[in-house]
């Protein structure tokens, strides 16, 4: 069990990562004139980041933790700071998601959105974060 929970953080670790730096890649690369080189170096970063190191962390840390809660039966379902976590969970898989969207915005010279609006969203994973430590360390309730 230590070393599916150990694979777990590391998954967490890699994937929350990639969340807090491609928003920072975005907020530069819509100042990049379409077609340049460094829109097309910025495509290529963006692409590598998200499907060679995001999703296959997001992934990752979805089946470690699964097999933590079910496989171990480690997580007492009754207890609320629980369900926050899950929540947290798909909350930041759906920004993923949502991640991807943009990128496939810049992928096809259609991104509409400013580097304010790219800065503004930088911290959403942060602070979907900071809740699941708190949730998963503290367990307020």
């Amino acid at each position: 069990m230590e070393w599916v929970k150990a694979l777990h953080v590391i998954s967490v670790i890699a994937w929350m990562a990639g969340m807090m730096y491609l928003p920072r890649l975005f907020v530069y690369h819509a100042d990049a004139e379409v077609g340049s080189d460094k829109s097309e170096t910025f495509k290529l970063m963006e692409r590598r980041l998200y499907r060679g190191i995001m999703t296959p962390a997001m992934l990752a840390t979805w089946i470690f933790g699964l097999w933590l809660a079910f496989g171990y039966g480690i997580v007492d379902f009754s207890m609320g700071w629980m369900w926050l976590k899950a929540a947290m969970v798909i909350a930041l898989s759906g920004v993923h998601g949502w991640y991807g969207s943009l990128l496939r915005a810049f992928q096809q010279d259609r991104n509409v959105k400013s580097d304010k609006f790219f800065r503004s969203i930088n911290e959403i994973p942060f602070v979907i974060a900071i809740v699941i430590v708190i949730a998963v360390i503290v367990k307020p309730f």
